[in-house]
């Protein structure tokens, strides 16, 4: 049975910096779990400190139940795979993969026995002889993942391990390796900014920002339940309009943002008391949840003006501008809705699509 990882009010300071802010979370045995974050949020320093490369400030790491502290990153239950793989390109695919064992002292009919078992999970049976250089980029990731697992730990953390790839090959190898921890049942604690690949890969993501966890949840959750502003910003792309609250049920806010009508969205406040009536918000639309307004309801309908499409394949990307607010407004490219510049445009959205949250900062563009 894998063993459950947690941190418990884990600060990590180097001198007056502050790279991580009282971190606690659970991750479940057998569990893929993401930290996602901009570059700098303390996602990779908090892998070192469960990896024990990093002790913490403060706080405590436990592996399996068992405290962390002053246990070395050999005598831990964990492999790790970084951005840059460091696989030896003058041994072959065979040697590499035991590696691990041979610093260990096993011997080496038992190495190669592990490593052609290992060659199977990653789909590349008889190629243990080729030399590293022959593989793909692919291959040479998957060579990667089956070095780290030769010892058996219950814990593989990936550092960005697909950062490198160009997008096809991500995107392929985000399936491969969701297959392969499956297969194995391993928990992986995977480090990314990359929000396509946590959002695929993942059981659990917790988003990162200035060292602090801003929120965790599954992809579903954190995509269309933000908890912040920066989460919302971060995670796919939303429309931000800056308002103040008229009316809240505790359900439903009612939001004056200037646009002439007062747009009904869902409240996702979490703190008690949060968004009364008079209190500043921040209103969040995703793009693929505005829509040419049609029909009797007239709720969030308002009218903006076309400033230019944006082509992607099977889907437009509509600029528009709403009384000198830039919105984007995102469709299946499917021949329908035509869209003439010459007029105004009137569009809406569903209130359970839009989202009002106090305050707060956001995430970079």
């Amino acid at each position: 049975m894998t063993k459950e990882i947690s941190l418990e009010h884990v600060w990590v300071e180097f001198g007056e910096f502050t790279a991580v802010q009282k971190a606690n979370l659970t991750i479940a045995g057998g569990e893929f779990f993401s930290f996602l974050g901009p570059s700098g949020c303390g996602k990779t320093t908090l892998l070192r400190c469960i990896s024990g490369f990093q002790e913490p400030t403060r706080g405590v790491v436990k592996i399996g139940g068992k405290n962390m502290k002053g246990v070395g990153p050999n005598k831990r239950p964990t492999a790790l795979i970084f951005q840059n793989l460091a696989l030896f390109p003058l041994r072959s695919v065979a040697d590499n993969i035991a590696f691990p064992l041979e610093v260990r002292g096993v011997d080496k009919k038992t190495r190669r026995k592990r490593a052609d078992e290992l060659l199977e999970l990653i789909a590349l049976t008889g190629q243990g002889d080729k030399k590293i250089s022959e593989l793909s980029g692919g291959q040479k990731q998957r060579v990667a993942i089956a070095r780290a697992l030769a010892v058996e730990p219950d814990i593989l953390l990936l550092d960005e391990p697909l950062s490198a790839l160009d997008l096809k090959l991500r995107q392929h190898m985000r399936t491969e390796l969701r297959a392969i921890q499956k297969q194995v049942g391993l928990t992986f604690i995977y480090i990314t900014h990359d929000q396509g690949e946590a959002l695929t890969m993942s059981d659990r993501i917790a988003v990162m920002n200035k060292g602090k966890v801003e929120q965790i949840g599954d992809g579903k959750t954190i995509y269309d339940h933000p908890g912040t502003g920066f989460v919302a910003s971060f995670v796919g792309e939303n429309n931000v309009l800056e308002g103040t609250v008229l009316s809240n049920d505790g359900t439903i806010v009612k939001v004056d943002t200037g646009l002439g009508v007062p747009f009904v969205v869902a409240n996702h406040a979490t703190e008690k008391g949060a968004l009364v009536p008079g209190d500043a918000c921040q209103m969040f639309i995703r793009p693929e949840a505005l829509r040419i307004a049609a029909g009797d309801d007239d709720r969030n309908r308002f009218e903006c003006n076309f400033v230019t499409e944006e082509f992607e394949g099977n889907m437009r990307h509509i600029v528009l501008d709403a009384s000198g607010r830039k919105l984007k407004m995102s469709m299946i490219n499917d021949g329908r809705n035509p869209i003439d510049g010459s007029a105004p445009i009137a569009l809406d959205f569903a209130p359970e699509m839009g989202i009002a949250l106090p305050p707060g900062p956001l995430a970079s563009a």
